[in-house]
């Protein structure tokens, strides 16, 4: 399904039926006693993000060991490989839906409320932001504790009467700490909406990838296929293309060939590695062609998903648009570079060993969960601004540093 369509169906569908599915949970809550959440298996549900659910991984984490939970995760199908990383939550509590049409998505939806009767699912964590389906699929688990994000008194975009264990959004801090807040408040650390519990640093820290060197030998030969000449030179990777949910953040392709061209100029111990999915080939190959080195390859769909965590722990940096890379590469020690534009890095930069390029206009960001991160902004002023000497000269400096 086109993401316009899936938006127009969560805001004309799903606002009646989250005030139709508020309906028993109010009359509840005006006769029933509040109970204490109850976090045996509790299911956290992230369907659009690859990124989050690297994100949520230290909240994830903090519930297994301080309250011996287990883990449950639902999750489009598309996006289900992202779990893999970090194994947090083993295949089989992962419950994943179709997002291709309407008609698989209901008859998922369907399944999942079986599903979730199957697992005995006591507590459901909602990590979408002002979504109303997630929302729905919360009140149809029939789990007795439901914790989800709230307005409380902000304007935003209704969801229902549905979370019995309400947390404030907070869009001024990382989105990481908004979910360790909800996961305190599934603690019980939280008496009321506002999360008063501080959220130390090293709560925010993700787990590394085990990778075997079997692991890293197999995907050096898959290198080598690509690029028979390789002799050990160190792997500079580019992502250059994003999800087309959000094209605005690409940077221009012309500014990833330039910036290229200018490191190979400057290094004769690098090869530059054009990643991306098997379907962003063609547009990969284009910015491949606009560098025209030897020592540049287009990688992309050469490497499983599962290959990636080797390849990035291999790999000397990446320079990566603001997209799920940029979070997976996190789960290794690998140097990121993001370009970010209509989002920010302050609530969406990765945990791991990052470094951001954003101007910071006062248009940005100019995309947030509130609308649904939609824009119609065409000179993108955010992105194009970036230049290439600032990003080169970053990059340059980091090969120096490392080669020393």
């Amino acid at each position: 399904m086109k993401v316009d369509t899936m938006r127009r169906i969560d805001r004309w569908a799903g606002i009646p039926l989250t005030v139709l599915f508020s309906i028993p949970f109010w009359i509840g809550r005006l006769f029933g006693r509040p109970k204490e959440p109850d976090c045996r298996r509790t299911l956290f549900i992230e369907l659009s993000e690859m990124g989050s659910a690297i994100l949520v991984d230290p909240a994830m984490r903090k519930l297994e060991r301080e309250a011996e939970a287990e883990l449950y995760f639902v999750i489009f199908e598309d996006n289900a490989k992202s779990l893999a990383l970090l194994n947090t939550i083993p295949p089989e509590r992962i419950f994943t839906m179709r997002a291709d049409n309407l008609f698989n998505l209901a008859v998922d939806t369907l399944r999942f409320v079986s599903w979730c009767r199957k697992k005995r699912i006591t507590c459901v964590i909602d990590l979408e932001l002002f979504s109303r389906f997630t929302a729905l699929l919360t009140a149809m688990s029939l789990a007795g504790s439901r914790v989800g994000f709230h307005t409380v008194h902000d304007e935003g975009l209704y969801r229902g009467n549905i979370f019995n264990f309400p947390t404030r959004y907070n869009p001024h801090v990382h989105i990481a700490t908004n979910f360790i807040a909800l996961v305190n408040t599934a603690l019980g650390h939280h008496p009321q909406a506002y999360p008063i519990k501080a959220v130390p640093e090293e709560e925010l820290q993700l787990a590394q990838a085990k990778l075997s060197e079997t692991e890293r030998d197999e995907v050096r030969e898959k290198i080598r296929t690509l690029y028979p000449d390789w002799q050990g030179e160190r792997l500079v990777l580019f992502n250059v293309n994003a999800s087309d949910l959000l094209p605005q953040r690409k940077w221009l392709p012309e500014s990833f060939a330039e910036s290229a061209q200018k490191l190979l100029g400057t290094f004769d111990d690098i090869l530059i590695l054009m990643t991306g999915a098997p379907a962003e080939y063609e547009y990969v190959q284009d910015v491949t062609e606009r560098v025209g080195r030897q020592r540049c390859v287009n990688s992309a769909g050469h490497f499983k998903f599962e290959e990636l965590a080797p390849l990035y722990s291999i790999s000397t940096l990446m320079l990566t648009n603001d997209s799920g890379p940029a979070h997976f590469a996190s789960v290794t020690p690998l140097k990121v570079f993001v370009i970010f534009g209509p989002e920010t890095p302050a609530l969406y930069g990765p945990l791991g060993n990052a470094e951001s390029f954003y101007l910071g206009l006062p248009c940005s960001p100019c995309v947030s969960a509130a609308n649904h991160r939609k824009t119609t902004c065409i000179p993108r002023p955010c992105i194009t601004g970036i230049g290439v000497g600032v990003v080169t000269g970053a990059l340059t400096s980091y090969l120096v540093e490392k080669k020393e």
